[in-house]
């Protein structure tokens, strides 16, 4: 077996997958049978700077070569091979935010991430403009904004894009992006499979009397379905990747994704009434829609899969940075006593503990807010925990409390979907580091959004293992075939899945709890105000 896999890693046949995570860097190598043979990963971390959250382009260069080196080296101390070349490659990224470039490739501001809540004027009124959700963290609010605030750099925009887009360029040489992460830039047209032309005349008539001398059609990044070839990696992006030298250009590349996109092919749900939820340092709900919504909800985004279809997303901001650090100070105090354990002990032990907690928590309540949430209509976070002299504190429910709020906001965006809308929706996939132990969060979230929720043997991969699988789609696409067709075809077809039902006594008490939830958000409001 090792003897085949080095072989085809020799020979090429084989897809990269590097995306850029909010805390992590990951690249994930794969086989023929497009199964994970090879990993590698760098940790990185935003700043806070003048109010902005940001990351430094040096990081990203830094992280992109750190986790490719980590990556060649599983390679070579599992197969005894070096990582010469690969058959495809694909970037994906954290969707939204602002890079904005001028004429000669320089970047005019810091990077804006999605996790700035600092556009709510412009979001409102393009919202209203175009009679289209526009949240706070997408590209098109970040420009807008810009050009209310009066920036000087505006005029001098040559080029917007994502940090997505930001590295294939990098790579390629070429400006482009994929569907699913432009249409976290700027509404797409789902006829054409690009940009809606008529609300980019709408937005140059708006800023028509500044002068800028671009267009938005003109600074926007070329969109490109899944399956189309998006360039071929360079000699400049093989040193950038691996300054080494090893790694040779050539390879084909396919469109770079967001890490939305990445999620829902990395949970075979990219078909209609299909869902997943992704949760990291934000926690998001993509529910693939067989038609349009009834009217525009400000807590629904209107985005598409990377195949073009309609996808609502329920994105909350905060998901589960404030629960990794109460366990980071479990892990200390452990050390302190003289317990060696490791990470993933610490969250096996405390998640585990969960289980055993009250349904509604013991009357316990937390936020999870390190930054605003436009769920609840907060423009900044204060992490809160809050209980009452006769709240049950006990280690269980202060665990269960902690999950519950990293889903609470979720649950409050999945209402408007379910319940108002009256989506269908057949099946809920969950990734990411939240549901690595084993049903645990997914109990949770099944309870949350009362329906099944399924977790399968690759959940711990995700969106770089879903960029690599749309890497190898580019490269190995049979004529008319459909992204959801080569899924469950070629990646998914005898994949296992566990799924757990909702309980009842868990869906009461998550009920009581976002009731809680709800009513509390005054603290949390009076928390901000006065911190």
């Amino acid at each position: 077996m090792i003897t085949d896999i080095s072989s085809a890693i020799e020979q090429g046949r084989t897809a990269l997958g590097i995306e850029l995570g909010s805390t992590r860097i990951k690249a994930v190598l794969t086989g023929p049978d497009n199964a994970p043979v090879a990993t590698g990963g760098h940790d990185w971390e935003n700043q806070f700077v003048d109010r902005i959250w940001t990351y430094s382009l040096d990081a990203v260069r830094e992280g992109l070569q750190a986790a490719f080196a980590s990556l060649a080296a599983d390679v070579r101390a599992r197969y005894g091979v070096e990582l010469r070349t690969v058959g495809s490659l694909g970037v994906s990224a954290m969707m939204h935010g602002y890079l904005a470039f001028d004429a000669s490739g320089e970047l005019l501001v810091p990077f804006r991430t999605w996790r700035n809540t600092i556009t709510g004027p412009a979001s409102e009124q393009l919202s209203a403009l175009f009679g289209y959700n526009i949240p706070q963290r997408w590209s098109i609010a970040h420009l807008y904004q810009a050009v209310l605030n009066g920036e000087e750099h505006v005029g001098r925009i040559a080029h917007l894009t994502t940090l997505a887009g930001y590295v294939h360029e990098q790579l390629t040489g070429t400006e482009v992006l994929g569907v699913g992460d432009a249409s976290g830039m700027f509404p797409i047209d789902l006829a054409t499979g690009s940009y809606n032309e008529t609300m980019l005349a709408q937005f140059d008539e708006l800023v028509a009397g500044h002068g800028f001398g671009w267009t938005l059609g003109g600074i926007l990044p070329t969109v490109l379905s899944a399956g189309e070839e998006a360039g071929r990696l360079t000699a400049a992006g093989a040193a950038l990747l691996d300054p080494s030298g090893t790694l040779q250009p050539g390879v084909l590349c396919c469109p770079p994704e967001g890490d939305a996109g990445t999620g829902m092919v990395a949970t075979n749900s990219v078909a209609r009434r299909t869902g997943n939820v992704s949760a990291g340092t934000s926690i998001f709900a993509m529910v693939v829609l067989e038609h349009d919504l009834s009217r525009m909800h400000p807590e629904l985004d209107l985005v598409t899969t990377p195949a073009g279809d309609l996808v609502a997303m329920v994105h909350c901001n905060n998901g589960a940075s404030e629960l990794n650090a109460w366990a980071g100070l479990f892990a200390e105090f452990a050390g302190r006593i003289g317990a060696t354990v490791d990470t993933g002990t610490v969250f096996e032990s405390l998640f585990t503990a969960s289980l055993e907690g009250e349904p509604d928590c013991g009357g316990l309540l937390a936020y999870n807010y390190l930054s605003g949430e436009h769920i609840t209509g907060l423009e900044e976070g204060r992490p809160l925990f809050v209980r009452t002299p006769d709240s049950r504190f006990t280690l269980a429910n202060f665990m269960r409390t902690h999950l519950f709020a990293a889903l609470s906001s979720l649950r409050i965006g999945m209402n408007v979907l379910l319940k108002t809308e009256n989506v269908a929706l057949d099946s809920l996939f969950a990734h990411g580091g939240l549901f690595k132990t084993k049903g645990v969060a997914q109990r949770y979230l099944a309870a949350a959004v009362d329906a099944p929720v399924s977790v399968g043997d690759i959940a711990g991969e995700g969106g770089a293992w879903g960029i690599a699988v749309l890497a190898a789609f580019a490269r190995d696409r049979a004529e008319g075939e459909s992204l959801a067709d080569y899924l469950n075809a070629r990646v998914f077809a005898g994949a296992g899945l566990e799924t757990v039902e909702p309980d009842p006594a868990d869906v009461a008490g998550f009920d009581a709890y976002v009731q809680r939830f709800s009513a509390g958000l005054a603290i949390e409001r009076a928390a901000v105000e006065h911190s």
